[in-house]
């Protein structure tokens, strides 16, 4: 007891000592946005931002209004939440505002992969080639084939087929989501039933790591899921290395571009291996969790179900099989489904949070939309979220919460594309993909990928609830501001195959 209060006392001043430290290191200059702190020293608000971002961001706008500077963890971002002035930022044409570095850092620490020169023009530069045009029609053929085997087997569909099995609609879409894109990029053995074993079994490693991603890009994992982290970045590396795929064929040519590039490039193999890791991390860590709420959205809204359906008997015709083997229908059909695009772009509005972040190279002017101008410091970072500020907002989108499959259609069938904002009309109504520098370069694929899902299951699959008043699920947490978001808790439904002509 005689040696707690000299220790206690120490302690106090301590704290005390940094608090104030803190609170004199930085201070709101003139001209600069209203700059928060919080009370933790060099923290700030990081553990309430980690605990519930989207609840934060909510209180400091109802705060601070439409710009605000917070301190996260030692390091200044500025929030812009008034959409009529993200085109300044999105737009930097003096590079002022840096992307990349971010990502790279981000990459670094997340697949352990560090970027040569060139390799973000590469990878867009290849998205452009083959993930668009005549390039896009043969991965989605690559993609029909591959949820063919993925659904149906590689013998094709078992008696029990048509037979109703429940499951849990999310792990179901985000399985079958990836081992179909993992198997279209990159690519197959001679046996394809292994090939599918494998992929489930990666499937199995990916969710894991996906588990934890959240809280290791905040650092916040205990002592042994640092271990597992690790043990799983080494797992990912070795599967998919350029060795193990050098066996393989049918490896997509969007995949060999960027790959044929880093050995050009004389990039290290271990690189080249971990760069895979990445792009099946791109590729794959979204489209299956869009598509869970794609599918809830349809089950719980018969009209849009009905609509879908409509469309897509009057698009894509009766559903069969080839060969009783695989699923068939002319995919130049994705082009002409208006009511699924409105579907999907509903279904990303509410889902899609990701966030957009420039490093302020230097002392940058801020001009909003109002003209207002704020002073940002050299070092700070300039962040979006546009799932608040955009997606969320009743001016914009009017209840906003609820999903309305024709939300993106004007009366005539064609696309809605006028929104407006305190009466003038904005460019950046939805921003699921990003913007700018940092918009997804696989959007068109990824898109193309969860239309062909979905219309697969509409066609020729019966699937319902398992209880019809189940509630839509809160979205986790945990996930705000890392793509898609997903669902707090599974919801069980039903499926079997329709019986085929």
């Amino acid at each position: 007891m005689v040696l707690c209060s000299p220790v206690l006392g120490a302690l106090l001043i301590i704290v005390t000592g940094c608090l104030c430290l803190s609170m004199m290191v930085r201070h709101r200059r003139p001209q600069e946005p209203p700059l928060d702190k919080g009370f933790m020293p060099w923290l700030g608000h990081a553990m309430t931002f980690r605990k519930n971002m989207f609840e934060f961001l909510k209180g400091m706008m109802a705060k601070h209004g439409d710009v605000f500077t917070v301190q996260l963890g030692g390091q200044y971002f500025t929030f812009v939440m008034d959409p009529l002035s993200f085109g300044p930022i999105i737009k930097d044409t003096k590079k002022t505002l840096d992307f990349i570095k971010y990502a790279q850092e981000l990459v670094l620490k997340v697949f352990r992969y560090k970027p040569t020169d060139g390799v973000h023009q590469i990878i867009h530069s290849a998205s452009t080639k083959h993930l668009m045009g005549q390039g896009l029609e043969n991965l989605n053929k690559a993609v029909l084939d591959s949820l063919s085997l993925v659904m149906l087997g590689p013998k094709g569909p078992s008696p029990s087929a048509s037979s109703w099995h429940e499951a849990h609609l999310f792990h179901f879409c985000y399985s079958v989501l990836f081992k179909a894109g993992y198997l279209s990029l990159f690519g197959y053995t001679k046996d394809k039933a292994q090939d599918l074993q494998d992929a489930e079994e990666l499937f199995t490693k990916f969710r894991r790591f996906d588990l934890l991603f959240p809280r290791f890009v905040y650092s916040l994992l205990g002592p042994r899921e640092w271990i597992e982290v690790g043990q799983l970045q080494h797992l990912f590396h070795q599967r998919l290395s350029v060795e193990q795929n050098l066996e393989k064929d049918g490896i997509s040519n969007w995949l060999g571009h960027m790959l044929q590039f880093l050995r050009e490039q004389k990039t290290d193999v271990c690189m080249q291996d971990r760069f895979n890791f990445v792009m099946l991390w791109a590729s794959q860590g979204n489209t299956g969790p869009t598509c869970f709420w794609a599918l809830l959205f349809l089950l719980k809204d018969q009209k849009a179900m009905k609509a879908v359906k409509e469309e897509a008997a009057r698009v894509l015709g009766e559903a069969r099989l080839e060969d009783k083997m695989s699923f068939a229908f002319t995919l130049s059909a994705l082009k002409c489904t208006p009511v699924l695009d409105s579907v999907m772009e509903e279904t990303l509005r509410l889902s899609a949070s990701p966030t957009l972040v420039r490093v302020v190279q230097k002392d940058y002017v801020l001009k909003m939309a109002s003209g207002q101008e704020y002073q940002i410091r050299c070092g700070d970072k300039i962040a979006l979220f546009p799932y608040l500020s955009v997606h969320m907002d009743p001016d914009i989108h009017p209840e906003p919460t609820t999903f309305k499959y024709n939300r993106f259609l004007n009366p005539d069938g064609t696309r809605k594309v006028d929104f407006y904002k305190s009466g003038k009309k904005i460019h950046y109504y939805t921003m699921p993909w990003g913007s700018g520098v940092s918009i997804c370069p696989g959007r068109f694929f990824a898109l193309s990928e969860m239309k062909i899902f979905v219309l697969i299951m509409v066609m020729y699959f019966d699937f319902e609830l398992v209880d019809p008043d189940v509630p839509v699920p809160p979205i986790d947490p945990r996930r705000w501001g890392f793509g898609t978001s997903q669902p707090s808790h599974e919801v069980r439904f039903r499926y079997r195959l329709k019986p085929m002509q």
